[in-house]
């Protein structure tokens, strides 16, 4: 049989796990799938023939992508379970892409599957038993992915010189299974990487966050959209994190930057050729180094697209000068991780910043003039009712233009997944259990509290928040009627949790970002 492709790479349609009931895409924003998009043109750029399949916003089910993949016959299919931000999306997209996998390997016979993402660089030999598929990709997989395909190409099966690579090799008698796992890869010089390949989306299905959204002008204009990197990484090492599972060789914190002006190449043709004006900056971190970002800003402002940006931030003060400079170049919002108000449950977690820093950064932002979507989460280690109780009632006097309030996960690659394991905490039985709006979520428990006990607190905080007349006053004066009679339409729709029971219905949010 002849091959259409040498590689093909899948982002797996998650949507109904991840934004069950209700919600669907009419709601939820649908995500670019950066790294798969990245991937698929550095491969193509090595002289293979390559596609996406992107079964989120082509809502594709498993058997559908494993058609295609049986009439694409590529010698490699990669399954990449990453969003446009990874670090807790990988695993609740196990479930559809275990499924995935699985209808590929009955249907398309001879096509090798390798898995690419936080969540498979965590638990590869758990990945790879249970899940199924030939190989696991650690980290980012640049180098893997080329020297897999070249193994692949020339019929080879010795795959044990390919950096980064996990396989199984026997079973023995007695039913174990012996995964074997090369030395990791070297990490890619960012401005070596190409420009991903939009060619291969569909940009026009990809979809805002409708609080990215908020405006008359706005609200009922969130496609197309997207999301890119200016640079891969992070420099802090929080417990409840698992992102150095994709970016480093050890665990270390580290970032590396993208050359501005090649970020503006990437920029210039989503404008020009696609008409993107809403825009995700998906760096872990965008403000680590000020040079960088006052870069990125002059030339944003030299072209005068008139975007609506926005980017993750830390609650560390940065110069008033550089945040207006952020406003004029079109950074009308940052998500701000300041996760608690209570500092002893930050440091519990090694997230040390200061609680004046964190009041001085959030009065500096709102200076500037760039609305803070502010991400807290409920029941990390330390937390009590007292605790999050505090974080509720400081986030609702700072009256943010948004937050999203998470709860606590034990993610794979996190510090928190084997200390979970070993205190035989309650997890998740499926990994969709591991998305946070999802039904059968169920946080981890605290020293004090149960996972239901944080849960029920978080979705009851949720309606508070939003059903705060000082908010919806707020929200009128800046972003208008019809982004008030959005949110009144969000806060009609109710979620099922499993762990309260059948017949008890909590108030959801819409547009959780899955960082």
């Amino acid at each position: 049989m002849n091959r259409k492709y040498d590689f093909v790479i899948i982002n797996p349609g998650a949507q109904s796990h991840l934004y069950p009931g209700e919600l669907g895409p009419e709601l939820s924003a649908v995500q670019t799938p950066y790294w798969a998009a990245l991937i698929a043109a550095w491969v193509r750029d090595k002289g293979y023939s390559v596609t996406v399949i992107d079964a989120e916003a082509d809502e594709l089910t498993p058997h559908e992508v494993a058609i295609k993949i049986n009439e694409y016959n590529p010698y490699l299919a990669c399954m990449t379970v990453l969003g446009s931000t990874p670090s807790a999306s990988s695993t609740p997209k196990m479930t559809i892409a275990g499924e995935t996998i699985r209808e590929i390997t009955k249907l398309a016979e001879g096509v090798k599957t390798v898995w690419h993402g936080i969540h498979p660089s965590a638990l590869p030999e758990k990945t790879l038993t249970e899940e199924g598929g030939d190989y696991v990709c650690r980290g980012e997989g640049f180098f893997t992915l080329i020297e897999l395909l070249q193994v692949l190409t020339a019929d080879n099966s010795d795959v044990s010189n390919v950096p980064g690579l996990c396989y199984i090799t026997k079973t023995e008698p007695l039913g174990v299974i012996k995964v074997e796992s090369n030395n990791q890869e070297a990490l890619v010089d960012p401005n070596d990487l190409p420009i991903a390949a939009w060619d291969l989306l569909p940009v026009h299905k990809y979809k805002a966050h409708n609080w990215h959204c908020f405006g008359e002008d706005l609200i009922e204009n969130r496609q197309p959209y997207a999301a890119l990197y200016t640079a891969y990484g992070c420099p802090f090492k929080c417990t409840y994190c698992n992102i150095h599972e994709l970016y480093s060789l050890d665990g270390r914190p580290g970032v590396r930057y993208r050359d501005p002006e090649k970020i503006m190449e990437e920029i210039d043709l989503l404008v020009q050729k696609y008409g993107v004006k809403n825009f995700k900056f998906a760096d872990e971190l965008f403000t680590t180094k000020r040079k960088h970002v006052e870069k990125i800003c002059d030339l944003l402002i030299e072209r005068d697209y008139d975007l609506n940006i926005w980017t993750f931030v830390r609650a560390d003060p940065y110069p008033l000068r550089i945040l207006k400079k952020m406003r004029k170049a079109g950074f009308t919002w940052v998500a701000m991780g300041i996760e608690s108000f209570d500092p002893t449950v930050r440091e519990g977690v090694d997230k040390n910043t200061k609680q004046d820093k964190v009041l001085k950064t959030i009065a500096r932002y709102k200076e500037a003039g760039i609305s803070i979507i502010a991400n807290f989460i409920f029941g990390l280690p330390d937390d009590t009712y007292e605790t999050m109780q505090k974080t509720l009632d400081m986030s609702i006097e700072h009256n943010f233009e948004y937050v999203d309030y998470y709860t606590c996960m034990p993610y794979p690659g996190s510090l928190l997944y084997p200390e979970s394991i070993a205190a035989k905490h309650k997890i998740p039985d499926v990994w969709h259990g591991y998305s946070q709006l999802g039904v059968e979520c169920l946080p981890l428990p605290t020293k004090t509290l149960t996972g239901t006990e944080v849960l029920r607190f978080r979705d009851e905080a949720f309606e508070k928040y939003f059903t705060n007349p000082k908010y919806m006053s707020m929200v009128k004066e800046k972003f208008g009627q019809k982004t008030v009679d959005h949110i009144a339409d969000m806060l009609k729709i109710r979620l099922k949790r499993k762990v309260f029971g059948n017949d008890n219905w909590t108030a959801y949010n819409i547009d959780y970002k899955l960082r």
